[in-house]
């Protein structure tokens, strides 16, 4: 198998989910190699794994790829025949660029609110004006998206921008953000995945990290 994909903690690892949760859902033979976050192992290892020190990060053969991102995009130019884009070409312009939205910006909502997989309707006592103001914006793209395609995905079959996003229905979740029932309906759809259901049931033996517990 020459695709070994490094990653995090499943429970928090928000980046670590969307390149993952893409290979398995279009059921590319990968092999998956974790590594605990903040720990001895972690820092010993992943210098000569990951260029940028971080995780995710894919090796195919001799090749790392690393950034959620852009390790998305080569599977869809190598592995995937362009699949892992809407073939329309309005809808696929406008998923990338939701999902280089959700990649490079929410800062805010990312650093309140964080992934955790095991949280369920567990509400912070205060959110900022900044965090907020990301959950409508994601809340947006989600009602438009929708609202072109129809569902149950953003641009109707699972795409990369799905991927992307899907870090932020763990959030929503977690954190118990309301939402509208096309947003609902939406969540449910990813949660649905078997994916999805994998990806929880390797995090459900991993040990809690206080760090990420505290908030």
């Amino acid at each position: 198998m020459s695709l070994t994909l490094v990653i995090g903690n499943k429970t928090y690892s928000s980046w670590s989910l969307r390149p993952w949760l893409l290979l398995s859902h279009f059921r590319i033979p990968f092999s998956e190699k974790l590594l605990p976050l903040d720990t001895d192992q972690f820092r010993a290892e992943i210098p000569a794994l990951s260029p940028s020190g971080r995780v995710p990060v894919l090796h195919d053969g001799e090749l790392k790829v690393w950034d959620s991102l852009a390790i998305c995009e080569y599977l869809n130019e190598a592995y995937l025949d362009q699949r892992g884009w809407p073939s329309d070409l309005a809808h696929r312009a406008i998923a990338r660029s939701v999902s280089a939205e959700m990649h490079s910006g929410f800062a805010a909502m990312r650093n309140e609110l964080a992934m955790n997989v095991k949280r369920v309707n567990r509400p912070l006592a205060q959110v900022s004006a900044e965090a907020t103001a990301d959950i409508a914006r994601v809340q947006a793209i989600w009602t438009d998206c929708l609202e072109r395609s129809g569902g149950p995905f953003l641009f109707g079959d699972f795409s990369i921008a799905d991927a992307m996003f899907a870090p932020v229905v763990y959030r929503f979740r977690g954190y118990g953000v309301a939402l509208s029932e096309a947003q609902q309906r939406y969540s449910q759809a990813i949660l649905a995945l078997p994916a999805i259901a994998a990806w929880e049931a390797g995090a459900a033996n991993e040990p809690l990290m206080p760090k990420y517990e505290a908030r």
